[in-house]
């Protein structure tokens, strides 16, 4: 029985990524709990991804930077759950043939995105996923993303198997997924449509109705 690992952001979610105002949004929340008016310029920074600046202004702000990248990705996931709901992102038409593979194989959901928003789309494509993975809500779970293969390995431990594929949408994908020892498979989504194939992807798909084919007769 093959396993078959998903990447969400560009496989079962449109688009390849959270959009920026969630995270923008999520970080003006963040500081209004915690009662703080940054300067435009800490705004900007609070608003992004660098640790490092981040770190800066909160110590000169006096507030705890754990704290603050654990609000802030507990917006980020209110945000996207709320844009789900509105129909603002929406699904691909093909995801149903993850469903249907559910019902032959091993399935998981192993994504970059922080894991409370994994489970929440597992739960409202309705897929019966083996095991949902996402990112930690601290600083240290997010520097573990891809290309670190490091939750598809604490997937596939938490499924006791070692290989498997891994389906994804980019180049970082393939990396994770290799180093992580498994087949992987480029899916072509419109975001990626006229990147170069990734030269170490074992498959490339058109659409996940072709995943069932690598898995083999039931």
């Amino acid at each position: 029985m093959t396993t078959v690992l998903f990447d969400m952001d560009g496989v079962i979610l449109e688009g390849p990524r959270t959009a920026p105002q969630v995270y923008a949004a999520a970080a003006d929340a963040a500081l209004a709990d915690l009662g703080i008016d940054p300067t435009p310029d800490q705004r900007r920074d609070f608003r992004n991804h660098d640790y490092d600046r981040m770190e800066t202004h909160c110590r000169e702000l006096g507030i705890d930077p754990d704290r603050f990248w654990e609000l802030k990705e507990t917006y980020a996931s209110r945000g996207t759950h709320d844009r789900l709901r509105s129909g603002e992102r929406g699904t691909y038409d093909d995801i149903d043939a993850i469903r249907d593979l559910g019902e032959r194989t091993t399935i998981g959901l192993v994504t970059n995105n922080r894991h409370e928003t994994a489970a929440f789309v597992a739960d409202y494509v309705g897929f019966d996923f083996d095991v949902v993975r996402g990112r930690d809500p601290t600083f240290e779970g997010y520097e573990r993303r891809k290309p670190d293969p490091y939750y598809i390995d604490d997937a596939l431990d938490t499924l006791g198997v070692t290989d498997g594929i891994y389906v994804g949408d980019s180049r970082t994908d393939v990396t994770a997924g290799r180093a992580a020892g498994l087949e992987t498979a480029f899916l072509r989504r419109p975001h990626n449509r006229d990147r170069e194939r990734p030269r170490n992807a074992t498959h490339e798909l058109a659409s996940l109705a072709d995943v069932s084919s690598l898995v083999g007769p039931e």
